[in-house]
């Protein structure tokens, strides 16, 4: 069962994250990493099998500032695009 919040596969990313098998808080540490090597709007797709990590990655958004552009949960695993602020 697909719960797409917006279609993940229309927005290009620079980098690519494999957080899969991960538990809290190990995906947002990996992604704060991630994104604090990158340059401002660039973006991050994380891929994590972590069912806390939507409401993880939402409030490491509100927190950082860095945009959560889409999220969506197909077979256990949850795809999550973020924009370096």
């Amino acid at each position: 069962m697909s719960d797409t919040i917006l279609d993940t596969d229309t927005i290009q990313f620079q980098k690519d994250l494999d957080a899969r098998g991960l538990n809290c808080p190990l995906p947002i540490l990996k992604a704060k990493k991630a994104l604090a090597e990158m340059a401002t709007g660039e973006v991050l797709r994380i891929t994590a099998t972590d069912t806390g990590s939507v409401r993880d990655f939402q409030a490491f958004a509100k927190q950082t500032g860095n945009a959560l552009l889409s999220h969506s949960h197909s077979n256990g695993e949850f795809v999550f695009l973020m924009r370096r602020k």
